[in-house]
């Protein structure tokens, strides 16, 4: 598979996502697909505490460091299984 299906696959997956309402998917859910989101797109999460950041940032957080062993495309295919396993 190369990298271009896979970023046309995450993309369509990403597109599914943004049709979904936040309350039809549980909260853990929500999180794992923020975590795989932002590493896929961003990569290695940085902590970085602020006077802004709140209990939810820091779950999100959280989330995300969880995963940053994994790489952009690994993110990806996650993303993607997540979103297909939901459709």
């Amino acid at each position: 598979m190369t990298a271009k299906n896979l970023d046309i696959r995450f993309t369509e997956a990403v597109e599914k996502a943004l049709q979904m309402t936040q309350s039809s998917l549980p909260q853990d859910v929500q999180l794992r697909l923020y975590a795989y989101y932002k590493q896929a797109t961003f990569g290695t999460a940085i902590y970085n505490h602020s006077e802004n950041f709140d209990l939810r940032n820091a779950f999100k957080t959280n989330a995300w460091m969880q995963i940053s062993h994994l790489s952009s495309d690994e993110a990806k295919e996650k993303y993607i299984e997540i979103i297909n396993s939901l459709t």
